[in-house]
């Protein structure tokens, strides 16, 4: 699979020029890919299987896809991620949607400075024209891009750099963020974004045509490393957390509600039984340098269909199972009642008869 990931997340200050993010994206050659067409995402119905904390041990029943991370813009084979594929795997519960990345990886962390330390974005399409390659399309300039020239090229991305994040603690949506209507992360930088070009990206309630304070950040995610110590809880004074270079997997776990109440056009929605497209990219410090926006490695050149399973057939097969149990269990009672009557009353007969007293007539004493 020839892969070109999908246009780069310089999304470290928000307030970038466009001059600097325009500069970050410098595709070589012409757009060619080629993807695996019977690559699909399974989103199961598991209720109350797991629990958003950067931890693995509970998506161990939960299939996961392994897909290969080559770089961007121009990947070779050669130059894809050393660590190895990175495992994606998703489930809802009816409610919310769920997702857990992992990717080998040594441990780095950096405090504060998010280029040298790992991070991670997902990306699906909201509107029907958005494409996987330049971020939704739109083939407006920079500084003509609105919601109004851009309208069906929209993408939404979820963007985690960890850099101020605690391992094993939730970040994203707040009531502080929130409460001001966008998408941001103060804490942790686990943003909500909407994009319809690499040059044309905002915090959700932001844009080029104003603010709408009626955004909000609807995804909670946390992170984790396989080298650190397991115990009640880390805080900030512990960083870096564990010493530099371990080997071990990246964990990175995500939920957000299937729908949410977004009027703007920058979240994607998701509808139980029906196919959402998504993809899924990463960063990482090479021999220690810092990332730069376009230095990320994809899942895909296109792209990935998300099915989001109804759970409809699970539970009619449950309850087949149990109506089944059921009427062999009512069979097998009753069946015992009548045995055990028959028996009841060979029994009585038998004592009955044995215990029997002769007739003897009074004239013969």
């Amino acid at each position: 699979m020839h892969l070109r990931l999908f246009a780069p997340l310089v999304i470290l200050l928000l307030g970038s020029t466009q001059t600097r993010l325009a500069n970050s994206h410098q595709e070589s050659g012409e757009w060619s890919c080629e993807p695996d067409l019977e690559t699909r995402i399974q989103a199961e119905f598991k209720p109350g299987l797991v629990t958003v904390d950067g931890h693995a041990d509970d998506w161990s029943h939960v299939d996961g896809l392994e897909l290969p991370l080559l770089p961007a813009l121009d990947p070779h084979e050669e130059h894809q991620y050393k660590g190895g594929k990175m495992t994606v795997k998703a489930l809802h519960d009816g409610k919310d949607i769920f997702f857990m990345l992992q990717v080998d990886g040594e441990y780095a962390y950096s405090k504060g400075n998010n280029n040298k330390c790992p991070s991670v974005a997902l990306m699906f399409q909201i509107g029907e024209e958005a494409t996987y390659h330049n971020m939704g399309g739109c083939k407006e300039s920079p500084d003509e891009c609105t919601s109004k020239t851009c309208r069906g090229n929209e993408v939404d991305i979820m963007h985690f750099s960890i850099g101020n994040a605690i391992p094993g603690r939730i970040y994203g949506g707040n009531p502080i963020d929130n409460g001001e209507g966008n998408g941001g992360d103060r804490f942790g930088h686990l943003v909500d974004l909407y994009a319809w070009t690499p040059h044309c990206r905002y915090l959700d309630g932001l844009g080029p045509s104003g603010n709408d304070t009626s955004a909000q950040n609807n995804w909670k995610g946390a992170w984790w490393h396989g080298s650190l110590a397991m115990h009640s809880g880390f805080v900030e004074e512990d960083s870096p957390y564990a010493s530099s270079d371990q080997k071990g997997t990246y964990y990175f776990e995500f939920s957000r509600p299937l729908r949410t109440m977004d009027r703007l056009q920058q979240d994607a929605q998701f509808t139980i039984g029906q196919t959402s497209k998504f993809s899924a990219a990463f960063w990482y410090p090479v021999d220690g340098n810092p990332w730069h926006g376009s230095g990320h490695y994809s899942v895909s050149c296109d792209w990935l269909p998300l099915d989001i399973a109804s759970g409809s057939s699970g539970l009619v097969s449950k309850v087949a199972v149990s109506r089944s149990s059921w009427d062999g269990a009512s069979a097998f009672a009753v069946l015992t009642s009548v045995v055990a009557f028959c028996l009841s009353v060979f029994v009585v007969y038998w004592v009955s008869r044995s215990k029997a007293v002769p007739f003897t007539p009074i004239d013969h004493l």
